[in-house]
């Protein structure tokens, strides 16, 4: 009867271990990363993702930036997004629980100027190069696909 007790003991130990592990792996969101570069740009700038997934903003610019929905085109969810995320390391992260498009821009440099350049903070504005300015508004689009 010793002998039986360990084995016993060991089934009793192993399945509950198992079934929290497989519950653990089915409830944990894949989570996609987008960074703000030492530069006024999201990257990448697109993503696809899975319902349930979750996506992270990390800004290692020296500039404070926003995650601001574009509800016009915003069909994931999340309307009225509107988030500061702080210089040098902030964070920032939404999960999606419905499928569609979620389009994403920074409050303070969405616009551009009459040039065609993103307007940002700088003598010149915009992100430059050493021939001037070039680029885009920072902004950014996740698709989110169904679960599968």
């Amino acid at each position: 009867m010793r002998k039986l007790i360990p084995i016993v003991l060991d089934v009793g130990v192993l399945v509950p271990v198992g079934a929290y592990s497989a519950a653990a792996k089915g409830d944990q969101p894949r989570v996609h990363k987008v960074m703000v570069p030492e530069a006024d740009r999201f990257l990448p700038y697109g993503l696809v993702i899975h319902v349930g997934d979750a996506v992270k903003w990390t800004n290692n610019d020296g500039d404070d930036h926003t995650v601001v929905s574009d509800d016009m085109f915003n069909t994931a969810g999340h309307q009225g997004t509107d988030v500061v995320i702080a210089a040098s390391g902030g964070t920032f992260a939404l999960r999606f629980n419905h499928p569609g498009m979620f389009v994403y821009y920074c409050r303070f440099h969405a616009q551009l100027d009459a040039y065609g350049q993103p307007i940002a903070p700088g003598p010149d504005g915009g992100i430059q190069d050493q021939n001037g300015n070039y680029g885009t508004p920072m902004s950014g689009v996740i698709t989110v696909l169904p679960e599968g």
